[in-house]
């Protein structure tokens, strides 16, 4: 049974396991995993996508992504390479960004406003990660969608709350893109451990992808 309103914030003292970390801690979460290298493709084609700022990577783009890597993102159904279960990974090019970074920017940067690229939030790209049946989705970002969100529903929302898909940040995604381009292969096999923690609400991955 799915949790109700008051199993979360526990009004009349209600609150209950139903929805926490601990219930994903208890079988893990593997699949088959799929690179779409963003930023790698942006650079390639001149497009200019400032990781520190609210940049959208659409759907279009992301299609772009996947015919050049060769992938079609139809479901297999449809003719196209998506599976039922598949966790999607987003490589924007932030965690390159940030990582060139010196301490003194990584603090100017923690002080500023939020903004960071990430996935929009257009109905198009809702329905296509709802459509395809993704088991997970993650990015090398810190929120998969772009920030500050431009409609009045956030990817948040709808992926973790509506529909109990998992929704990962800050992975590092570098070396595993620099292997998927060598060997023009960018599916592989990825666990992920979430740590057991009771009514927890996120968790390091501890994932680790096999090529």
């Amino acid at each position: 049974m799915s949790p109700a309103q008051d199993d979360i914030p526990g009004a009349n003292l209600t609150a209950n396991h139903k929805c926490g970390i601990q219930e994903w801690a208890a079988h893990g979460i593997a699949g088959r995993g799929i690179l779409l290298d963003f930023a790698s493709w942006a650079e390639a084609n001149g497009v200019v996508a400032p990781p520190f700022a609210a940049t959208n990577i659409t759907f279009a783009q992301l299609r772009a992504v996947a015919k050049h890597q060769g992938l079609d993102l139809r479901r297999n159904v449809d003719g196209g390479d998506i599976r039922i279960g598949d966790i999607l990974f987003v490589r924007s090019g932030f965690g390159k960004a940030y990582a060139a970074l010196t301490a003194a920017e990584r603090i100017a940067l923690a002080a500023a406003p939020p903004g960071y690229i990430g996935v929009d939030q257009s109905a198009e790209m809702t329905a296509w990660i709802h459509d395809s049946y993704f088991a997970a989705v993650a990015g090398d970002q810190p929120g998969f969608e772009s920030w500050p969100a431009l409609g009045p529903l956030t990817l948040h929302e709808q992926v973790l709350s509506f529909w109990g898909i998992g929704l990962g940040e800050f992975f590092d995604l570098e070396r595993l893109a620099q292997l998927c381009e060598k060997r023009k292969k960018w599916t592989f096999f990825v666990t992920s451990a979430p740590f057991n923690v009771d009514r927890g609400i996120a968790s390091w991955a501890n994932a680790i992808a096999i090529l």
